[in-house]
């Protein structure tokens, strides 16, 4: 397994998105762990949904083209206005995004011990949740088998989100400039 140590990324989105809500910090979680293997039910709708997503992107965006989001730097948010903006092949990132729902073997127990680093940062007050708010919510998830949620509606409306979870092994594009990894 990894190395687990999950804090630098979770403090990270909380500092750079101070709107961010559990359901946010628990997304975040879940797709470092279990990458996009939600997300794709069938080639052409997946298609349809970027093409549906690229066409609504905002003018400009400050987020990095490529947004690591696992300790081993193998799982990133690919965001799509920078990335189409640096010539990324939009049909290189759908294969990509593909490829990480059927090939990543995510883990459940890699997820737990992320979650684990979100309670440590909350009783060191180092993160705005508190330890039994994150406990109920993790075992409300749990109980509900972990499944994908949608971010927040205060974080849509606060940071319009347009991201592929890929891992990054099966992206073709590459950026010479890696001061864009998180």
């Amino acid at each position: 397994m990894e190395s687990l140590n999950f804090k630098p990324i979770a403090l990270e989105h909380c500092s750079r998105y101070p709107e961010l809500q559990i359901e946010d910090l628990y997304k975040l979680v879940h797709q470092a762990a279990l990458g996009s293997e939600h997300a794709v039910k069938d080639i052409e709708g997946a298609r349809q949904w970027l093409l549906r997503e690229l066409g609504q992107l905002p003018l400009t965006s400050t987020e990095p083209i490529i947004d690591v989001i696992t300790p081993n730097q193998s799982i990133a948010r690919v965001h799509l206005k920078p990335y189409i903006d640096s010539a990324g092949e939009p049909e290189n990132l759908l294969l990509a995004f593909i490829q990480t729902a059927d090939k990543f073997n995510g883990s459940t127990d890699l997820l737990k011990a992320y979650w684990k680093d979100i309670q440590v940062l909350a009783q060191l007050g180092d993160i705005p949740f508190s330890l039994d708010l994150l406990r109920s919510y993790f075992e409300r998830m749990e109980t509900a088998k972990f499944p994908a949620v949608h971010h927040s509606q205060q974080y849509k409306m606060t940071y319009q989100p347009s991201y592929r979870v890929i891992a990054l092994d099966f992206l073709a594009y590459r950026i010479s400039d890696t001061s864009t990894l998180s």
